[in-house]
């Protein structure tokens, strides 16, 4: 394990070296463990992708779904930072909140988690909590051939956090998607992707507008070339548990980190996994998309709904074994 001088950055160390891991890479098929994504999008994306570098800040309900999607879509190469460990509270919406990781770094779970989707990615796991302080050190990639990161995936709740990075990566020219509130929704079909000047109804969205504009100097009028992934649904007010014994809301979380707990908290905002789990995945959509807009191949049947029609209905029939 690394340690940064102020304590508060480790990296796990990964089971294989890159160079061994890129070997596999260079022999690797790409008709096997990706062959329905490569009939999606062709040969060539997936290419890309599996060249591709990401780093997704946040690795909870939001962040480790657009991870493993991430993944999941070929993306060979990945760095998950979060200061947090796995609560049992985080069971209902976090991928890495299983029985046996309790207590341990969600970062670093989530890292073996992927590495058993493909082997061959290089899965970077950073023990931070990101900052102005820390800002370069998480934004440089850990692999020597890359200058920047290819992607930028913002999942921090974190406003101060959220608005350094969103402006940093403005700066630096880095593409960046970054999730608005994903709690106390209840519909993931109110979900859309759009310039962050252009979300409604989002609180969250409109408080980074303002922290953007007021701190970082963005233009106050029109768009301001940062996507961001919201909802348009107005967010359901949180319930009071039995537990709670009419003090209030509560966290029930163990607190190790002084200086970002959830203790004093007033409000404790429900979540539901098909909802943050969708913001995650409307994320990874967005990368994957952007990063091969310029490579997907389209097939001749795609263009010809006709022919492919036809085609499929000259295909023999099944016949089926007598009753």
């Amino acid at each position: 394990m690394s340690q940064t001088e102020d304590g508060c950055c480790s990296t796990e160390p990964a089971e294989s070296s890159f160079k061994e891991n890129l070997a596999e890479e260079n022999k690797y098929r790409l008709h096997r463990r990706f062959d329905r994504l490569g009939r999606l999008y062709g040969d060539r994306a997936v290419s890309r992708l599996m060249q591709s570098k990401v780093v997704v800040f946040g690795v909870g309900g939001v962040g480790s779904f657009a991870a493993e999607a991430l993944v999941r879509s070929a993306i060979g190469h990945i760095t998950l930072v979060d200061f947090d460990d796995v609560c049992v509270t985080n069971a209902n919406r976090q991928l890495q909140a299983l029985k046996g990781n309790i207590g341990k770094p969600k970062a670093w779970v989530l890292r073996d988690r992927l590495q058993l989707i493909n082997p061959q990615a290089q899965v970077v796991a950073k023990r931070a909590f990101y900052n102005a302080q820390r800002s370069e050190a998480l934004l440089t990639p850990p692999w020597p051939e890359a200058q920047q990161y290819d992607y930028v995936v913002d999942c921090i709740d974190n406003m101060t956090a959220k608005g350094h990075l969103l402006k940093t990566c403005k700066d630096l020219g880095i593409p960046v998607i970054s999730s608005m509130g994903a709690a106390g929704k209840l519909d993931p079909t109110r979900i859309q992707i759009a310039d962050i000047a252009n979300t409604q109804v989002d609180p969250m969205a409109r408080e980074m507008r303002h922290i953007l504009r007021k701190k970082h100097g963005l233009p106050g009028k029109g768009p301001m070339g940062i996507t961001a992934v919201y909802s348009d649904e107005h967010r359901a007010w949180p319930k009071e548990l039995t537990y709670d014994e009419g003090e209030g809301f509560r966290c029930v979380c163990p607190t190790k980190y002084q200086e970002h707990n959830c203790d004093s908290q007033n409000l404790i905002d429900g979540t539901a996994a098909f909802v943050t789990g969708a913001f995650g995945l409307a994320c990874a959509s967005h990368v994957i998309n952007t990063l091969t807009a310029m490579l997907r191949e389209t097939a001749k049947d795609d263009r010809d709904e006709k022919g492919f029609q036809a085609k499929n209905t000259q295909r023999r029939p099944v016949r089926l074994a007598a009753p």
